[in-house]
């Protein structure tokens, strides 16, 4: 879980999904793109909110809930 964000690529397209690698506190862009997708609830994040993901699992979530419902998988 991070609290931190890279900003968006300008220039990507509004529908277009991002591919990236989480890391500590922050994450890096593989592919751009405006938005990735919440692993439990399929939500877009808009890359300039995202602020929850796991290192471990290479998940995005779109709030606490959806990470803490992740981590008791």
């Amino acid at each position: 879980m991070s609290t931190q964000s890279s900003p968006q690529a300008p220039g990507q397209a509004a529908g277009q999904t991002a591919s990236l690698h989480y890391g500590d506190g922050e994450f890096a862009v593989l592919s751009a793109g405006a938005f990735v997708r919440c692993a439990v609830s399929g939500a877009a994040i808009p890359l300039t909110a995202l602020r929850y993901w796991s290192v471990e699992r290479q998940e995005a979530y779109a709030g606490p809930g959806e990470y803490l419902a992740a981590a008791g998988r």
